[in-house]
This record gives structure tokens, sequence and C-alpha cells, in this order.
């Protein structure tokens, strides 16, 4: 393999990676509430300023900002579906997509204002900034730990999912949310566990991003949270491994199309993105790893 193809490769996994983090989220409520959260995509903008924050402060080494940035993801995902999402349960499903969408304009918004939309300079440390070789290739520390992280995550999910109460009644609310209540599944806990877990993610992947990227504005989330969807829909909505495919599969695709084709072309990865969105849905409307919803129990 040339050194430009392992590089491409390389930029394809970190990038997907990050898409992957995000669509998780996506993936776990919908699984369970049957609910696209269309604010998902900002709290990758609060993770990404609660970083710059606390870094800024100098007080904290990197592994606690990282604790607190997905403790902050959290409380975030609990505030939204307590708020905007449980008092609409039982509401015709578009109302709850309505409301995520003004939660969605909401925190972007309240960024702008209280943020203002200059862009802020992000940087990680200089270790973290540094070139390692991998064969032919070189490749930037941090990609290498967003990639390391998002696994780590990745398997961390999936031993609690399998191994937990907890991941356990999840896995129940997704199958029939009616039945899991009638076995004294406590519904309410449940959703609000699924909500601060993909926010955490979320969160998480706004410190990756910003240290990875160098610049964050409050509307840094708007394109990664959309596209994140994206990969969820291609890996298959609800299916929390299908979010982790379509997500590198989706980074894999972009950086090659970048990579491969004209540079005059770069600028239609956006469009790219989209019309593989489409592509799928035509072969494979319930995606790679999705099940129709009269498969639910």
């Amino acid at each position: 393999m040339s050194a430009y193809y392992l590089q491409q490769l390389l930029n394809g996994l970190m990038l997907g990676s990050l898409y992957a983090l995000i669509a998780i989220g996506f993936s776990m409520i919908y699984g369970i509430v049957r609910l696209i959260n269309f604010a998902h995509g900002d709290l990758l903008m609060v993770g990404a300023f609660t970083t710059l924050g606390l870094a800024s402060t100098g007080l904290l080494p990197w592994w606690a900002i990282a604790l607190l940035v997905l403790v902050t993801g959290a409380l975030s995902g609990i505030t939204i579906e307590r708020v905007a999402i449980r008092p609409m349960r039982g509401a015709p499903q578009v109302t709850g997509f309505i409301a995520t969408l003004a939660v969605s304009v909401v925190i972007e918004n309240g960024g702008l204002i209280l943020l203002s939309g200059q862009p802020r300079t992000f940087l990680f440390p200089e270790i973290m900034r540094s070139r390692v070789t991998i064969g032919p290739a070189s490749v930037a520390a941090v990609d290498l730990v967003i990639i390391g992280s998002t696994l780590l995550l990745c398997v961390l999910l999936l031993l609690f999912v399998r191994g937990t109460r907890m991941g356990r009644a999840m896995r129940a609310l997704a199958d029939n949310l009616l039945a899991a209540r009638l076995m004294g599944i406590d519904v309410d806990r449940t959703i609000m566990a699924a909500f601060a877990i993909g926010s955490a993610f979320a969160a998480f992947a706004g410190l990756l991003w910003g240290g990875r990227f160098g610049q964050i504005d409050p509307l840094i989330g708007f394109a990664p949270g959309l596209k994140a969807f994206v990969a969820c829909v291609i890996g298959g909505v609800g299916s929390i491994g299908g979010a982790v495919l379509g997500g590198y599969l989706l980074g894999l695709a972009e950086v090659m199309f970048v990579g491969m084709l004209p540079p005059i072309y770069s600028g239609y990865r956006d469009a790219f993105v989209f019309a593989t969105l489409i592509l799928v849905l035509l072969l494979m409307p319930n995606g790679l790893l999705g099940r129709p919803e009269e498969d639910r129990a």
C-alpha cells in the first residue's frame, strides 16, 4: 500500500470515528423512543466549549477534562430529555421532531449570544500534535487518540449494554416498550440513561473534533451532526453496531471521495454524502444492519 493510500485510510478512520461517536446517540435514542433528536449534534458544541473553558484554566489534567466533558454531555442530555422530550411522550411523533428542532435552535442561538460567533482557537498539547510514522505514512498523534478512544468507548458501551441490568432494560425497551413497562422496568429512568450516554458520547466527540481541527464556534455541531445522522441511517437507525459501521463507512467514503478525485471536486463532498444516503435508502431502506419496524416484538 502506497503512503498516499495509507494516509487516506487513516484520515478516513479518524473522521469515521468522530461520526460514529455522534451517530451512536442518534441510534440509542431512536431505538428506544423512536425519536430523531435534532439537537444531538449541538452537544458536540457543548463538549467543545466545555473543553476549551476547562483547559484555559490550566488547573486540570486532560484525563480529568475528558471525564468532566463526558459528565457535562450526560447532564445536557438528561436536561433535554426532562424538559423537552418527556412532557411530549405519547404525542404524535412529529411533535417530538419539532421539539428537538426547537431545542437545537435554542442551543445554537444561546451559544451565539453567550459566546459570540467568533471562532475560537482550540489546541491540544504539543505532544498530541506531533507526527507518528506508520509504515510509509505519517499521522498526527491526535488521530490515533481519536481512533483508539472511540474504539474503547464502543467496547465499554457494548459491555454495558450486554452485561448490566440497565443495558438489558434498554434492549428490552428497544424491542417492545409496552412489554418492558409491564415487566416492571422503569421506563423513564431507562430513557433518561439512553439520553445521558448518547449525549456524553457526542460531547466527547466535540472535545476530539475541536482538538483535531483547531477551531470551534457555536455552530460547529450542525454539519457533523447532520452527517452523523446520515451515517446512522446508512448503518440502520436504532442499531448501535449499525451506527458505528455507518460512521466508519461514511468517514472512509468522504475522505476517499476528496482524496481520489481531482481537487476541483472536493467542494462537493457534502453532495456526495447525501447522494450516498439516497442510494442506500433506495437499495436498503432499513440500512445495513437495521430491522424493519414490523420485526420488532
